[in-house]
């Protein structure tokens, strides 16, 4: 496994300690080995005991004191190596190859190559075409070459387009492992196997019985440091193309004819080339974007986004967004997915909601019932993972009344949990070459035709009313007034 970016954030905290969780579970095959690549100036056993802090607090909520297994983390760090080098630097590529080769002789066998791309999206596109001129990227024999592109891929459908040409001018499709790390969590994965695993869901799950879907991705933190990424990017950019559409489309796609990747990829694919795409003048009936101002989280006072490190004192950078999404086919006509993520909300909280249609009501009508509570079925991905039915039950005694209860499961107390970066499963996968759930390039650029008009739209109308939400709220007035123009409301984050 080779790391470019081996001395960044995104190794340290999810990469690494992902990598020693599959060395503690022994899936890593005994001849597994990690380069790392960076520009920094690093020894071998400065790069491993780099990792040894963050691995610390990764384990702490196995119990009250954090507790390393050694004899793993031994195991992984012994097969650690550092390569300084520069990624724009043909000649390293070459001293790269050299490296390697020199390390399958000595092991005695010709090596799998994975090639981890943690570094910013502008290199994406340059390190394949290094990596393919020096042939790191040819297969030959039965061995395989791989490469993982972390998100964001592409900041418009332009630049998805044209990073997809890029790299597969160089590399299959086999070969590329768009990773998402929203689909590494148990529950998102769950949500297949919900619907098509259990005879009495699958049969409602559809325009005849649900009303509307909600799916949520809240978060509670601000940029943090990031503040000069996030200018570039903001919300929409940053999560919808990805995240939330991939959410959607686990919860609306059509079951695949086995469990194979192509066949469930070509089923998410479609649902996402079924969400109709809007005009950029109909942007503000469809979509609501906002930025967080001054508030309180927990008690304590936080700055507005403004006021954040790097970020323009009139920035026009959206911290949220909300969107109505229409899927046209024959499953979902009529029912709208609302969709939102924000950050500096009221509780850190993904979730996906589906509410039922009302039952009848004429059978109350002598009854002290009126109108009986909606039912709602609830898929939490974060941060307790589990399924929660919330559905009306009479209320013990002589007058007929209805009361609001829940079946709730939790993954923690039926599986019990183990600290996880969300990045585990999807590491194993690309090591046994199983793709199901990493993305394509048509699901990619199918998301970013839909999200296109609306940065065009949004482009076209800079906002007035920045910051329009406070910070430890549910977001801008004007996302719920977007559901209550339908008689709607958002369920509350917190």
């Amino acid at each position: 496994m080779v790391i470019f970016g081996a001395a960044g954030d995104l190794t340290k905290r999810l990469v690494v300690p992902a990598l020693y969780n599959l060395a503690c579970a022994k899936l890593l095959p005994e001849e597994f080995a990690i380069t790392g690549v960076d520009i920094a100036e690093k020894s071998d056993d400065e790069w491993r005991g780099s990792f040894r802090e963050m691995l610390q607090e990764f384990v702490k909520p196995a119990g009250e004191s954090a507790h390393v297994d050694q004899n793993a983390w031994n195991w992984l760090t012994s097969r650690m190596s550092y390569f300084r080098g520069d990624l724009n630097n043909s000649e390293m590529y070459e001293k790269l190859k050299a490296k390697l080769h020199e390390q399958d002789a000595s092991r005695g066998t010709a090596g799998n190559y994975l090639f981890y791309l943690a570094v910013a999206p502008q290199f994406f596109g340059p390190v394949v075409e290094h990596l393919g001129k020096s042939c790191l990227t040819c297969e030959t024999g039965n061995c395989w070459r791989r490469v993982v592109i972390e998100k964001p891929f592409g900041h418009d459908l332009a630049s998805a387009h044209e990073l997809n040409q890029r790299i597969l001018a160089v590399l299959r499709e086999e070969q590329i492992y768009r990773i998402d790390h929203y689909l590494g969590k148990e529950t998102v994965q769950n949500i297949m196997m919900f619907r098509f695993a259990n005879g009495f869901f699958e049969p409602v799950w559809n325009r005849d019985r649900i009303d509307h879907v909600q799916i949520t991705a809240a978060e509670t933190v601000g940029v943090e440091q990031r503040g000069a990424f996030y200018e570039k990017t903001g919300a929409l950019r940053d999560m919808v193309p990805n995240h939330v559409f991939q959410l959607v489309a686990m919860t609306a796609m059509e079951a695949p004819s086995s469990f194979s990747a192509d066949a469930v990829r070509a089923e998410k694919a479609k649902v996402i080339e079924s969400i109709r795409i809007c005009q950029p003048d109909q942007v503000s009936c469809t979509a609501v974007r906002g930025q967080y101002g001054p508030g309180e989280i927990d008690g304590k006072h936080v700055a507005g986004y403004r006021e954040e490190p790097h970020v323009a004192p009139d920035s026009r950078t959206e911290t949220y967004v909300a969107m109505k999404l229409a899927i046209e086919n024959w499953r979902w006509a009529d029912v709208p997915f609302y969709v939102r993520t924000g950050k500096r909300l009221a509780r850190r909280k993904t979730q996906i909601a589906i509410r039922f249609k009302e039952a009848p009501c004429a059978l109350f009508r002598y009854t002290a019932v009126r109108n009986p509570a909606p039912n709602w079925l609830l898929v939490r991905i974060q941060p307790d993972e589990g399924i929660a039915l919330e559905f009306g039950a009479k209320i013990p005694g002589p007058v007929t009344k209805l009361g609001d209860v829940r079946m709730d499961f939790k993954y923690q107390d039926y599986f019990g949990t183990a600290p996880n970066t969300g990045y585990e499963t999807l590491l194993y996968d690309v090591m046994i070459g199983d793709a199901t759930l990493f993305q394509r390039a048509d699901n990619i650029e199918a998301g970013w035709r839909v999200v296109q008009p609306v940065l065009d739209g949004w482009g076209m109308n800079p906002p007035g009313d920045f910051p329009n939400y406070a910070a430890g709220i549910d977001g801008p007035a004007a996302a719920e007034e977007m559901l209550a123009r339908e008689g709607r409301r958002w369920r509350p984050i917190g």
